[in-house]
């Protein structure tokens, strides 16, 4: 029986995905096997030293202390395209947005006062102040081509708008996926200095902390729009500002409110609703709670931020042992000569490695011994060692 504590709410569709005579999921768990959570704050909570396997079901996991899971050990999940579609839909309505001035446009029409006939003429005299403009023939510039950058990228040449795109790290599924018609751009600059609307869709790391800032957006062309619904801190909010008030940019769409913008005139910011669906919420949790099974039950690992991807069928009727460690030499030949003392023979055995971190499967003929599975812990080196049987 494995133990998960949910935090936030987690689809029910997800939580059926976990068997209730091998899974127990609650969020009342004193010594879970695996953590499953949506916005929850990992960096402000205690992680239980049982715990193997963290899910976060969404996209971004700057909510999960990742580097401290990885030193312990512990696999933190992800959903990458998941929520896809639904980011996709609310960035295309903040181009429709900023377009047709649509915000602004709205609030002027809820302040209207007087008869019916008064608010006709009222409304007919100032709706020049909301005049915008039409996608087709603009050029919208993507920073990031991922899973929600190329289905915007796709749909905005459904629109009949020109696309640039900047990824130096495009995987070919996404190259495959992308509409023949978008162009690439040689970098973010190029992107700014191209497009009359920017969308920005890369994950919040070091590198990309401050991407859009002061120098990059001197290189818009004036009158062009921003869209954020990636995360707030890949945007210099002052500079943007700065930008809005010397009218080089247009207007700013984003996905996070501060006291900083959140008044401006030519910004309109939305409460955090990208992943804010019903369809992705289930399809973060259905894919995160697969993964989560996979693990617990078999070791394999399928889209982990912190290891590498790996599966092995299971070859033997014997234990299977899944070892975590340091990726330095010899450490095969470590645990390999130590399995052949103790008289286990190895029926398959798969390892692969993600920077500075390894991962190992072996199938043995035969039940390993609590005493072996000391002796593999105590090497240099080994974070985790566990055995399925």
């Amino acid at each position: 029986m494995y133990r998960i504590l949910t935090l936030n709410n987690i689809s029910v569709k997800g939580l059926d995905r976990l068997p209730r005579e091998r899974f127990e999921t609650s969020s009342d768990i004193a010594h879970p096997d695996a953590v499953m959570v949506r916005s929850a704050d990992l960096h402000e909570r205690e992680i239980p030293d049982s715990v193997l396997a963290v899910g976060r079901a969404g996209a971004g996991v700057n909510n999960v202390p990742v580097a401290e899971l990885t030193n312990r050990g512990v696999p933190v999940f992800n959903a990458p395209g998941a929520n896809a579609n639904a980011v996709k839909e609310l960035t295309i309505a903040g181009m429709l947005i900023a377009a047709r001035n649509i915000c602004p446009a709205w609030e002027y029409a809820r302040n209207l006062k007087g008869s019916d006939e008064q608010l006709h003429e009222a409304m007919e005299a100032n709706k020049k102040n909301y005049v915008g403009f039409e996608l087709p023939g603009r050029t919208l510039g993507i920073v990031g081509l991922g899973a929600i950058g190329v289905k915007v990228a796709n749909s905005a040449r459904a629109l009949g708008m020109n696309v640039v795109g900047y990824d130096p790290q495009i995987t070919v599924d996404a190259a495959w996926q992308l509409d023949a018609g978008v162009e690439s751009a040689h970098s973010v600059g190029d992107v700014m200095a191209r497009s009359d609307i920017i969308s920005v869709h890369v994950p919040l790391v070091d590198a990309t902390r401050g991407l859009i800032d002061a120098s990059r957006l001197a290189q818009v062309h004036e009158g062009a729009t921003l869209l954020n619904f990636s995360r707030a801190e890949v945007v210099e909010e002052a500079d943007v500002i700065r930008s809005l008030d010397e009218g080089r940019l247009r207007s700013y769409v984003c996905d996070f409110p501060s006291n900083a913008i959140k008044d401006h005139p030519k910004v309109v910011t939305l409460p955090h609703l990208g992943a804010s669906t019903l369809e992705a919420q289930e399809n973060c949790a259905i894919m995160v709670a697969d993964q989560l099974r996979e693990y617990l039950e078999l070791g394999n690992i399928r889209n982990a931020v912190n290891f590498p991807d790996m599966s092995m069928p299971r070859g033997s009727k014997g234990d299977r042992l899944c070892v975590v460690n340091a990726n330095v030499p010899n450490m095969l030949g470590q645990i390999s000569g130590l399995l052949a003392q103790a008289g286990l023979n190895i029926d398959d055995m798969f390892n692969k490695a993600r920077e500075k971190l390894a991962y190992t499967l072996v199938d043995v003929e035969g039940s390993v011994p609590d005493s072996v599975v000391e002796q593999l812990s105590a090497i240099d080196g080994v974070l985790k060692v566990r055995v399925l049987r």
